[in-house]
C-alpha cells in the first residue's frame, strides 16, 4: 500500500452568492487578483472565478447572479470547514483593526498564538476569515513547517504549555547549525565581550 503524496494546497473553492459580492470581498477587501473566471463546467447555472491569494495558489468561487448574501455564521459541523486562514505580513496584520473598522466589519481584534499573530472576522456570507502572520521566518531552505516541528518538539521536552517565541528562536537556532556547515570545530554560543 503507497501513499497519494499530496504537494500544497492546489486550489479551494466556496459557494458563494452573486458574482459582484465575491469581487468586492476577495479583492476588494483582501487585495487577491481576480484573475480568472469561467462557466462552472459542472453546473451551468453558476459561474466559476479564480482569485490569487499571494502565493500563486488559488481561491475559487462558485455564484450564481440569483444567490443573495447571508452573513450566518456558517456551519460548523463535523466535517464543515470552520474557518479560513491567509497569511499577512506583520506590517498589514498591524493595520488590519484599523482597515477592518473603516469599513464596520466587527472582528476579534489582535489575538497572540505564540508562533503568529491572529485576527478573525466573517466575509459576507458567514465564513470565518482569519488573518494569521508568522512571528518568524524560516532560515533560507527551511519551510516554516520545519520551523514548527523543531518548535514543537522543543515545548515538548520543556513541558511547556504552547509554542511561544522563544520555543521559535531556540528551533532556529537549531536548524541553521544543522543545514549550514562550519569551519569551527565549537559552534556553541559565546561572549564575544567577556574579558579574557
Amino acid at each position: 500500500m503507497r501513499k497519494l503524496q499530496t504537494q500544497g494546497v492546489h486550489h479551494i473553492t466556496l459557494v458563494g452568492a452573486d458574482r459582484q459580492t465575491s469581487i468586492d470581498f476577495w479583492e476588494g477587501l483582501l487585495g487577491m487578483p481576480f484573475v480568472f473566471e469561467q462557466p462552472n463546467l459542472d453546473k451551468a447555472s453558476e459561474s466559476h472565478l479564480y482569485f490569487d491569494p499571494g502565493d500563486g495558489r488559488l481561491i475559487t468561487v462558485f455564484t450564481n447572479e440569483e444567490r443573495k448574501p447571508d452573513p450566518t455564521r456558517t456551519p460548523t459541523d463535523i466535517g464543515c470547514v470552520h474557518h479560513l486562514a491567509l497569511a499577512v505580513s506583520q506590517a498589514t496584520f498591524w493595520q488590519a483593526v484599523e482597515r477592518l473598522d473603516e469599513r464596520g466589519i466587527r472582528h476579534s481584534g489582535p489575538k497572540d498564538r505564540g508562533f503568529m499573530d491572529s485576527i478573525y472576522f466573517e466575509d459576507p456570507l458567514g465564513l470565518l476569515i482569519e488573518l494569521a502572520s508568522y512571528r518568524f521566518e524560516p532560515p533560507w531552505g527551511v519551510s516554516h513547517g520545519q520551523v514548527m516541528i523543531e518548535a514543537h518538539r522543543l515545548r515538548v521536552a520543556r513541558g511547556d504549555h504552547h509554542i511561544d517565541r522563544i520555543h521559535l528562536a531556540d528551533a532556529i537556532e537549531n536548524l541553521t547549525a544543522r543545514i549550514n556547515d562550519s569551519l569551527s570545530a565549537d559552534r556553541s554560543p559565546k561572549n564575544p565581550y567577556a574579558k579574557r
